[in-house]
Parts: structure tokens; sequence; C-alpha cells
């Protein structure tokens, strides 16, 4: 009998740990997170219940490791997406459809609800991870007060307002594509909900626009 190497063993857990988490991310899209258990994940996933478990330990386990890893690769998308603009109120555009399509696209419960499910320890671990998306929107928004974009403001308060009015315009389900999670078959109202939340929070954050509809600049 062949002998399996240490790097196939590591290669089969990663992919048995992916199938685990992408199926508990489809339940918790087409059946959201109450009533939802081990069973119903292993089943989806097409493996055992005691293979979930040598993984998890519970749904709040599950959790917690599916909202780090689904911000995380997020993040990563993002800042790749960031780093091909230079003008910091197309960048907060770029930031704001990202934010508005991936809360659209994930049916993760809100911050308080997280908050309601998760043990302190959990939840102030998921609140840590989701803060690097906060510094990324305070670092646009502050590259465009230094770049006269954007008027002088309180960088984390206006940061927590666009958040706030982001989780709340997010129609999460069926706003910003054909509900496979890649932004594929996307109709045109959903389009035109999210041009207008990006307009809305550009305005907000006091960008202003000439004729042609390019940002100017607001101060020297």
């Amino acid at each position: 009998m062949p002998r399996i190497s240490a790097a196939s063993n590591a290669a089969q857990r990663a992919e048995t740990q992916r199938r685990i988490l992408t199926a508990f991310g489809e339940l918790l899209f087409t059946h959201g997170l109450p009533g939802l258990t081990m069973t119903d994940v292993a089943r989806h996933a097409r493996i055992g219940r005691t293979a979930v478990y040598n993984y998890y330990a519970d749904i709040e386990e599950l959790l917690i490791a599916y909202a780090l890893d689904e911000t995380e690769r997020f993040l990563l998308d993002l800042r790749d997406s960031l780093d091909s603009l230079e003008n910091p109120v197309e960048r907060l555009a770029l930031y704001v459809r990202a934010q508005v399509e991936d809360l659209s696209r994930r049916h993760l419960p809100p911050g308080p609800a997280m908050g309601a499910v998760l043990s302190p320890a959990s939840f102030a671990k998921l609140a840590d991870h989701v803060g690097e998306l906060s510094v990324l929107l305070q670092g646009i928004l502050r590259d465009g007060m230094a770049q006269g974009y954007l008027p002088r403001a309180d960088i984390a308060q206006l940061a927590q307002l666009i958040h706030g009015t982001l989780s709340s315009s997010a129609a999460r389900g069926d706003g910003a594509g054909d509900g496979t999670g890649d932004g594929a078959g996307q109709d045109p109202a959903a389009e035109a909900r999210i041009a207008r939340t990006v307009r809305f929070i550009q305005l907000g954050a006091g960008a202003r626009f000439d004729d042609a509809g390019r940002a100017v600049r607001v101060s020297a």
C-alpha cells in the first residue's frame, strides 16, 4: 500500500476544511443561522459529522472561523483592487461598492446579532479582525483629506458612520448578484442601488464633482 505523504495529508485536511466552510456559508445564505446544526453542515459538505467535529467543536467555533476566513479573503482582494487606483475619492467608491456587494452576497448576521450568538471572547476576536476594514477605510479618508478631495473631519467617526450606512443599505441575499457569490448576473436595479449608495457616501464624506462627474478638490 502506498504511503500517504505529509504534504498529501495536509492538502487533504485543507480541502476538507474548505468544504466545511463552503458548506456552512451556503447554508447561511439559504437558511440563515437559527437552527443550523453541525449535522446540517456535514450533510451539505457530504462528509461525516465526526469529521466536522475534528475541525470545529461547535457551531460558534465554525461561525467565527467562517467569518474570519471570509474577512481575510475579502481584505486581500480589496487591497489588490485599491492598489490599482490613486484618486482617494475613486478608492472610496471602490471600497463602498466592494462592501455592499460583499454584504449582499454573504449571509453573516450583522454585528449586534453576532454579539448575541458568540461568546464575548469570540466576538472580540472577530471585532479585532474586522477592525482591519476600518483601518483600511480610515486610510482612504485620511488620504482624501490630505490631498484636498475631502474636507477635514474626525476620521474615526466618519468611518464609523460610513460602515453604519453600509450595514443598513446592503440588501442581503438579493442585492448584488445572482446568488452564486461571484457577482455575475447583476441586474440593473441592483446596480442602480449600489451606484446611489456609492455617491451618497462620497457626498456625505464631503466629496464634490464637476459636471463630467470627476472628483474635484474642495481645498488646496
